[in-house]
């Protein structure tokens, strides 16, 4: 019954993260899944990966996206494809209340906060901070191919994993 129940979960969709790849026609994705140990009863971290099918190149490495199953497989590894992106990195949003989230506390307070007992000089400021991907080719590589570097070469690659 448990193998029953792990197939039809599969064909709905899946909430996951986007992870680096070295296949270049496909986006990789891990969910997070609890398992349960029979023995001592309790449930441990699981990790699947999934490649997902993603035509318009929709996710970055790190957003947090829904997937479901395609209907016939693309490729013997592509099985999903990526439905949207629920939450882009680094813009962390509350699924409860809807409000946006800096560390361990929602920004409205910190900005309640700094009004209430002044504003330090070197506060960072969310509503005047650009959106993510300004620093593609400076400083912020994701948007580069990934590839597994199996040689060993005189020069370092950024790129490689």
């Amino acid at each position: 019954m448990a193998h029953k129940m792990k197939d039809v979960a599969k064909k709905f969709l899946l909430l996951g993260q986007c992870v680096p790849t070295v296949k270049q026609n496909a986006t990789k994705i891990r969910v997070k899944r609890l398992e349960l140990d029979e023995n001592l009863l309790m449930y441990f971290n699981k990790d699947e990966f999934y490649y997902c099918h993603d035509p318009n190149k929709m996710c970055k490495t790190g957003d947090i996206v829904l997937i479901k199953m395609l209907p016939h497989k693309l490729t013997k590894l592509i099985t999903h494809e990526v439905q949207e992106v629920v939450y882009p990195f680094g813009d962390v949003t509350d699924p409860v209340t809807g409000k946006k989230v800096a560390k361990a506390r929602y920004r409205e307070d910190i900005d309640r906060e700094a009004e209430l007992y002044g504003k330090l000089q070197s506060a960072f400021d969310y509503d005047k901070a650009p959106a993510r991907g300004w620093q593609e080719g400076k400083k912020d590589f994701t948007a580069k191919p990934t590839y597994t570097g199996f040689h060993v070469f005189d020069e370092k690659d950024p790129y490689a994993i």
